[in-house]
């Protein structure tokens, strides 16, 4: 038996370990998808036409077939038939366009050929004979009286025209209660339509096994991947293996399967590997996040205190529905933010148009309501004369208090964030001519169902091995599994490997988003860890002859049994004798849904953000510069403060897109103008405000391991409203469409004036 070999280990959660596979992202070592080898595999390219709306009249593949190299050309009308529909929800999305192009860059063909060259050069030679037909590429041309319906070949789907479903919140007496404010303001905003962005664009790989297929894909949901791709391809459960190595960069894009069964049906019908990468502009035109158009009446007293909040939301879906109804459902359950609203109706629809899908993005439909609301209460701040930070504090909702009627309480004391906020920008400090304050603060729910399941192994010689279903996109979710692992078995960090991405070993994870991964995994990891414990005290009080009773496993790190107290690992070893072996423990986390509530389940948690900003604005030219930028999470306990840092520095940059510059922009036959990196304008570091804090709270008030909650998106939620109340402070220009462009805020200092 060797001797106890866990000495040196501590305790990690806390601390700011380094992130796993951090080094190998910085120095390009990390494999990708589009990096791994596959020898004779066939490269694939998309065929797609130029145009958002069209009927396919005939598709012609002989002279791109004819080319040397070129293997196969696979069309709607070479599948099953009728062709087979999917998606998260709504099984919509046909697996390759089946008669009709619904959005510009959908997929009418794949060709696959010996080289990447060869598929290119053959997708440019297949003739795609189609008649163009009238498509609706803004929200109010999709609302209009007898306009075109997008999913025409789908019954039965849709409410009415293209509105999908419409949602409906609230509570209390609206009408009553206008009756009684002393202000109501009354404005209408816009969101913009952006996309993801990825560095790492859409791969995939699909290899035949024989009895089934094994699929290589960044996607987020591997397990939801595996379940959509035997149902298309009438395969069990076991004949499916998604392999997802470490995505670069997805926030929701690569949530969903979107090509993958396209590719698996092409692999499964030549019997070879096939291997599909998509180019930047390819996977600009299958990810985006939700336009919308808010208009918004809201009501106060002369003091400031709010009455009623009335939202009518219109979110822009795009021409498959993908995750997108689910965004429209959460992102506006909360469409009065943190407040205390005696009276509250919102009414958010769901609508579809010829445009790229829109999916789940870092937010999840938070941000265009925060935008809304949060400028509604600056409005109603300068309208009463009222501090915009003191409107904030007077209407907050406290610890324990509901937000929602008959919902969960708030879980934290969000007050301590909005001053925290406010004493690091200098909220009272006077501001220089030229510069403006802005502070606002949003909500988002977190998860409201899952299933989370881990399997861990304590090895003889004292590693473990942690095997977790979720994906890590460079949250680093694997960092937290290992500290997590490393303090319960009191084993250094460096000992713990965390094993994930592959359905035919890892157990099943439901999902990796909303925030939930801390929470609803890192809760089954301890849970297998703790499960451990409690078998190594029970094989060492057998092993000694320890009196029966009760076993006391408190205490990460050790075991107790009787009077006597060991480390995990040594009490492992002397438990398993000259045998050796090893200790396995599982983990479950399971929140099951709730079929009567309006999300099919209360969030688990909150997750809640106060940005506050200072600008300079040159009112000659409107162009604004970002001087200090804060960002303040409620977190219940940082298990990484490291990682939490960089998890809200990513997402308070990343909020400054689609506030300051993103936004698709089509053109009247609904194509992306601005596609690709040369005219399709993200943050840069040039970008950034000259000071960037991130701060956090914490209360331990959390339900994820010691206290934790879910972050990752608070710091973008109101970015937008915040930077748009500072040009407010700066320059006296209301805005109330986004992005804060110069040109916007030109136009605006000039017509306002």
């Amino acid at each position: 038996m060797t001797e106890d070999t866990d000495g040196g280990a501590g305790r990690t959660i806390g601390t700011g370990i380094r992130r796993f596979g951090g080094a190998e992202r910085v120095s390009g070592a990390q494999e990708f998808v589009a990096d791994l080898a596959f020898p004779g595999a066939l490269e694939v390219a998309l065929v797609t036409i130029e145009c958002g709306s069209a009927d396919i009249l005939a598709i012609d593949a002989s002279e791109a077939l004819a080319l040397p190299g070129v293997v196969a050309v696979l069309t709607a009308a070479d599948l099953p038939q009728p062709v087979r529909r999917f998606g998260p929800a709504y099984q919509d999305r046909p697996v390759l366009a089946d008669g009709s192009v619904t959005y510009h860059g959908e997929p009418v063909a794949l060709v696959a050929a010996t080289t990447a060259g060869l598929a290119h050069r053959g997708a440019a030679l297949v003739a795609v004979d189609y008649r163009e037909t009238p498509g609706v590429y803004t929200l109010e041309a999709a609302l209009a009286d007898g306009a075109p319906v997008v999913q025409r070949h789908v019954t039965g789907m849709a409410e009415e025209g293209n509105v999908l479903r419409t949602r409906r919140y609230g509570w209390g007496d609206v009408a009553a209660a206008e009756a009684t404010a002393d202000l109501i303001v009354d404005n209408t905003y816009t969101f913009p339509m952006v996309t993801h962005f990825p560095i790492e664009p859409l791969a995939m790989v699909a290899v035949p096994t024989g009895e089934g297929i094994e699929v290589y894909s960044a996607v987020q949901h591997p397990y939801l991947l595996q379940r959509m791709l035997a149902s298309i391809l009438d395969l069990d459960l076991s004949c499916v293996r998604v392999l997802a190595p470490d995505p670069g960069g997805a926030f929701g894009g690569k949530q969903n399967p979107k090509l993958e069964p396209a590719l698996a049906m092409l692999a499964l019908r030549l019997g070879r590997t096939c291997r599909l990468v998509c180019s930047l502009e390819e996977t600009f035109q299958a990810m985006r996040r939700a336009g919308a158009r808010i208009h918004v009446r809201t009501g106060f007293t002369q003091e400031g205190v709010a009455v009623f909040h009335q939202l009518d939301a219109d979110y822009q879906l795009g021409a498959y529905v993908d995750i997108g109804e689910r965004v429209v459902a959460k992102g506006s359950y909360l469409g009065g933010g943190p407040y205390r609203w005696p009276a509250l109706r919102t009414v958010a629809r769901a609508v579809l148009t010829n445009t790229v899908p829109s999916t789940a993005f870092r937010g999840f439909g938070a941000p265009q309501v925060a935008w809304a609301t949060e400028s509604q209460m600056d409005a109603a701040a300068r309208a009463l004369g009222v501090d915009s930070l003191q409107i904030r504090l007077l209407n907050l909702v406290s610890a324990g208090e509901e937000m929602v009627r008959g919902e969960v309480p708030a879980d934290g004391d969000w007050r301590q964030s909005v001053e925290k906020a406010a004493a690091a920008i200098g909220w009272t400090e006077p501001r220089p001519p030229g510069r403006g304050r802005g502070i606002a603060v949003a909500i988002k729910p977190g998860a409201t169902t899952g299933l989370s399941q881990s399997i861990v192994r304590l090895l003889f010689d004292g590693s473990v091995l942690v095997y977790a279903g979720t994906s890590d996109m460079g949250q680093g979710a694997r960092t937290i599994w290992a500290q997590i692992a490393a303090d319960e078995l009191g084993v250094p960090v460096e000992r713990v490997t965390v094993v994930s991405g592959d359905t035919a070993v890892v157990p099943f994870d439901l999902q990796t988003s909303a925030s939930r991964s801390t929470v609803f995994m890192g809760n089954a990891v301890l849970d297998a860890c703790r499960d451990i414990r409690r078998q190594v005290a029970q094989m060492y009080a057998d092993e000694v002859g320890a009196p029966g009773g009760p076993l006391d496993v408190d205490g990460p790190g050790v075991v107790r049994v009787a009077d006597e107290e060991l480390s995990v690992v040594s009490a492992a070893q002397r438990a398993l004798g000259p045998l050796r072996g090893e200790f396995i423990g599982q983990g479950r986390t399971r929140k099951p849904p709730v079929p009567e509530h309006p999300l099919g389940g209360s969030p688990a948690f909150f997750e809640f953000n106060c940005t506050a900003v200072e600008v300079e604005v040159d009112v000659e030219t409107g162009e604004l510069t970002l001087l200090r930028h804060v960002s303040v999470s409620d977190v219940g306990r940082e298990l990484n403060p490291l990682q939490v840092v960089s998890q809200d520095e990513g997402a308070a940059i990343m909020g400054l897109g689609h506030s300051l510059m993103e936004h698709m922009i089509l053109d009247d036959r609904g194509r992306l103008v601005n596609l690709g990196a040369l005219d399709y304008r993200i943050p840069t570091f040039a970008d950034v405000a000259d000071t960037l804090v991130t701060d956090v709270v914490e209360n331990g008030d959390g339900p994820g391991p010691y206290g934790s909650k879910g972050i990752s998106e608070g710091a973008l939620l109101c970015t937008a409203p915040a930077i748009g109340s500072a040009v407010y402070d700066a320059t006296g220009a209301v805005i109330t469409d986004l992005p804060l462009t110069a040109e916007r805020i030109w136009t605006a200092l000039h017509t306002q004036q």
